[in-house]
């Protein structure tokens, strides 16, 4: 493991992240990277990022979670950040192929860090990636947490939220089935991503259902299986996940331990949240995080 010293984020308190090794994804190559503490048992917690955000966007985030003597290790989805190549029409891939990337990470992390407990946190569409792994393959993590990340179905949003989820869906996913891929970035929504994925996404929206593009898993049924101690955190200002959306997503899992919180500009001390810009007054929140995995970590 070699200390990149490149991948310091602008605060001067930022922890230095290691580099764990490199996930094979396919074509990409996904690099692993963690804030580590000192002590070898000390919980991690696998940050899982939102669609089109890059890794070093949580930077500001994973500073605050390693001051509440957490190990906090990142890494880009497919297609992100520094997980090249970009999608296109040959490059393609979707939420199965998401999960079986975090699946890979966690055996790099549990082969570095064999004695401590891990966790899973997901942003957005990190959040449903994270608990669709955690339903797929039960007992590898010891809980989720679930941040500004709620199902995409359009009647699980109030008002126009309907019409606007549902109707923007399903033109992203015409447009990426006619493309080949995503423009994401042209569009200032989602960043460039694979046809693959966002008709996963689509269909979800569209349906409720998760029925993946390229697996035979009955997600619906793993997902009724789920057990772990889960944390669901709502942000003030997140018209992308309501808490109707967060309480559809999270009623998919009706045996898991849930603690529920809404992160107020009050405990962020911010005057502006949203689907985003919480990443950058994390400090209250890393907290809850922490408080939650002791207690989690109890139950499991």
């Amino acid at each position: 493991m070699d200390t990149d010293t490149a991948d310091r984020s602008s605060e001067p308190d930022a922890p230095a992240q290691v580099v764990l090794g490199l996930v094979p994804a396919g074509p990409h190559r996904i690099k692993v990277r963690a804030a580590q503490q000192d002590d070898p048992t000390s919980p991690v917690v696998v940050l899982v990022p939102a669609m089109g955000v890059p890794a070093r966007y949580y930077r500001p985030f994973v500073a605050d979670l390693h001051r509440q003597g957490l190990t906090v290790v990142t890494f880009d989805l497919r297609g992100q950040g520094e997980s090249t190549p970009v999608a296109s029409r040959r490059v393609r891939y979707g939420y199965q192929s998401l999960i079986d990337d975090l699946d890979a990470v966690l055996d790099l992390v549990e082969s570095v860090l064999p004695q401590a407990p891990r966790f899973l946190l997901g942003h957005s569409l990190g959040g449903q990636v994270s608990l669709l792994h955690a339903a797929r393959h039960q007992g590898r993590v010891q809980g989720v947490a679930l941040v500004a990340s709620g199902s995409v179905w359009y009647r699980s949003f109030p008002g126009f939220g309907r019409v606007r989820t549902l109707v923007g869906t399903q033109l992203v996913a015409a447009a990426a089935t006619l493309l080949g891929y995503w423009p994401g970035h042209r569009f200032g929504f989602g960043g460039r991503q694979a046809a693959s994925l966002v008709q996963d996404w689509a269909r979800q929206a569209r349906t409720s259902v998760y029925r993946l593009n390229g697996s035979a898993t009955d997600y619906e049924e793993a997902l009724r299986e789920v057990r772990l101690p889960l944390l669901t955190v709502t942000v003030a200002g997140d018209g992308l996940a309501p808490r109707s959306s967060v309480d559809h997503l999270v009623a998919k899992a009706p045996h898991a331990l849930r603690t529920t919180k809404h992160y107020t500009r009050a405990d962020a001390g911010a005057d502006d949240l949203g689907h985003f810009h919480w990443v950058r007054h994390g400090g209250e929140l890393s907290r809850w995080v922490r408080d939650w995995i002791a207690t989690a970590h109890v139950r499991s």
